[in-house]
C-alpha cells in the first residue's frame, strides 16, 4: 500500500514558518514569497484538516495543533538531514 504523504513542499514552509513563527522569515529562509509561504501552510492546513497557526493583524501563532505538528515536522526533518 502507498504512503499517503502530505505536500512536501508545504511541509518545508511550514517547519520553517514554526521555527520562525513568521511567514516573512520562513520566505526569506526558503528563497520564495511571503504568499508562497502563506499558500503552502494553507495548503498543508486544508490536506491535514486543521488550522496549524492563528492568524491575527500582524500577530502569527501556533495553535496547539502547530505546535505538535511542528514538533513532529522538525524531528523527522532533523532525521533526514
Amino acid at each position: 500500500m502507498a504512503r499517503k504523504l502530505p505536500p512536501l513542499n508545504a511541509v518545508r514552509a511550514f517547519e520553517s514558518a514554526g521555527r520562525h513563527v513568521s511567514f516573512t522569515k520562513a520566505a526569506a529562509e526558503l528563497n520564495v514569497t511571503h504568499g508562497a509561504v502563506s499558500r503552502q501552510v494553507a495548503l498543508l492546513e486544508s490536506w491535514i484538516g486543521t488550522a496549524l497557526f492563528r492568524r491575527a493583524p500582524s500577530q502569527l501563532s501556533l495553535t496547539d495543533a502547530g505546535r505538535a505538528y511542528l514538533a513532529e515536522v522538525t524531528a523527522v526533518l532533523d532525521r533526514l538531514s
